[in-house]
């Protein structure tokens, strides 16, 4: 069999550990050919390929980012249909499937492609964790990780200076970043997109932290996408989208800092993590996640098993029609906000 690989969305920690687990099984054992599609669908669209062998992805399983590059092309932007073109360059190739890496946007191209006949197989990665069909995704270990290593850092700071450090982590939709490190940093306040918060508590919440506890420093940990409640907090965006049509984002972490300082009196910084969450070398765990979702991927791919995506379930890697990935994304539960709720304040 002749295989693709693509990448798209962000770049995240795994990547390379997935494609060379794919290039391992798929050439060695089952003597396939494997073909790198570069920066995402648009390396699809355009039918720009690299032939990924054993060399080619030979030490790769610790580095970040992806060999093959990434990009957010829609084929499907502005109301087109990029299905045929993504048939007729497949079909160039004489490829018998696909398999795309990716999270919510580039798998739910993939399950638009699997709907109208093209042999595609997910799976799925996004440090936000936000996938619906799996219990977890790789790279937001790796994530979760760096962010906890920046809190602990800024407890320090504060705590000298007197401050209240806000750090604005990445999370569009799900908090899952910013309640996991939260609650391993030991965060004051944890402010998730499932969550719309009011100024008026968060405020009071350290206030009563100084004023009653002795404490003079907190750390106000925010996901990019939390939102005020409607009326109590107004929180400007850029106006800018992209590809699929979602809002950037950034700009949360300065307006609570500019507001909680001018309600307070309390001198208040801003840290934008950003970019750091995604890059870099990725943890033990998500490089043997990736790995295990990259020889479940080549063997669905073996099998025929098409339109299906690998998904971590009770500790197991298993089969899941593609469409619960993006059917419906995996939010923070309650109950896990309940337990951040204990040491707020």
């Amino acid at each position: 069999m002749r295989i693709g690989v693509l990448t798209g969305g962000g770049d995240c920690p795994g990547l390379n550990a997935a494609i060379r687990a794919i290039v391992r099984k798929g050439v060695d054992l089952y003597g396939h050919v494997v073909i790198g599609f570069r920066d995402g669908w648009r390396g699809v669209l355009e039918n720009q390929t690299t032939e990924l062998t054993l060399e080619s992805t030979r030490g790769i399983i610790h580095r970040g980012g992806t060999i093959l590059g990434s990009s957010r092309t829609n084929p499907y932007q502005d109301g087109q249909d990029g299905a045929p073109r993504v048939r007729d360059n497949m079909q160039s190739l004489h490829l018998d499937g696909l398999i795309a890496i990716g999270g919510e946007d580039t798998l739910g191209v993939a399950n638009k492609l699997s709907e109208a006949g093209v042999n595609v197989i997910g799976l799925p990665k996004t440090i936000d964790n936000d996938l619906g069909g799996t219990d977890m995704t790789f790279g937001f270990d790796t994530a979760v990780q760096v962010a906890t290593d920046a809190i602990d850092r800024l407890h320090t700071t504060a705590e000298s200076h007197h401050r209240v450090l806000i750090l604005e982590v990445m999370g569009r939709h799900a908090g899952w970043i910013a309640l996991w490190s939260g609650l391993a940093g030991g965060a004051d306040v944890i402010l998730i997109p499932e969550k719309p918060f009011d100024i008026d508590e968060v405020c009071a919440a350290i206030q009563h932290r100084h004023e009653t506890k002795g404490r003079y420093a907190s750390i106000v940990v925010v996901a990019e996408g939390a939102t005020p409640k409607a009326g109590t907090l107004s929180v400007l965006g850029s106006g800018e989208v992209d590809a699929f049509g979602h809002a950037r984002l950034g700009g949360i972490g300065d307006a609570l800092a500019r507001e909680i300082e001018s309600r307070t009196g309390y001198e208040t910084r801003a840290i934008v993590l950003g970019h750091v969450q995604r890059g870099g070398t990725p943890t033990a765990f998500d490089r043997v996640l990736s790995t295990r979702f990259g020889v479940a991927a080549i063997d669905s791919v073996h099998d025929g098993a098409f339109g299906q995506m690998v998904a971590l379930r009770c500790g197991k890697v298993v089969r899941v029609p593609l469409r619960d990935a993006t059917d419906e994304l995996k939010l923070v539960d309650e109950e896990l906000y309940d337990v951040a709720r204990v040491f707020f304040g």
